[in-house]
């Protein structure tokens, strides 16, 4: 499924939940042999990597109030377990599992955190 997206900025999207904005790097064209691959082999693979744009508030926590008085406001305060994941680091995650969108005729992937098997941060680019 592709989804198409234009003259729309960045800043104005919300990931909902564990969803996390990845735009994919450009896999190796080449064997280490030096044979070329063709895009059918490349998107073919299982990991893939790319950069991580955007990243939802977390996993919505269960709320903790007690409900003794059935007359007392209830606070809808939702909590949430941050993610691992920060704007700006390298994720390799599961090719599989994204769904592609294109913003503004570039390609990004909406992922579940879940589908992220390890992340690269390195903190001397923001530096």
């Amino acid at each position: 499924m592709e989804l198409s997206i234009d003259n729309k900025e960045l800043e104005k999207f919300l990931m909902i939940g564990d969803k996390v904005l990845v735009k994919p790097t450009n896999p190796q064209g080449k064997t280490k042999s030096g044979l070329l691959l063709p895009p059918s082999v490349q998107e073919g693979e299982k990991l893939q990597t790319g950069y991580v744009i955007k990243i939802g508030p977390g996993i919505p926590l269960p709320s903790q109030q007690e409900e003794d008085e059935a007359w007392k406001k209830k606070e809808n305060n939702v909590s949430y377990l941050p993610l691992q994941a920060k704007e700006g680091d390298l994720a390799i995650y599961l090719q599989n599992a994204g769904f592609e969108i294109l913003i503004n005729e570039e390609k990004y992937l909406i992922l579940p955190h879940s589908s992220i098997l390890m992340l690269i941060r390195d903190e001397e680019l923001f530096e």
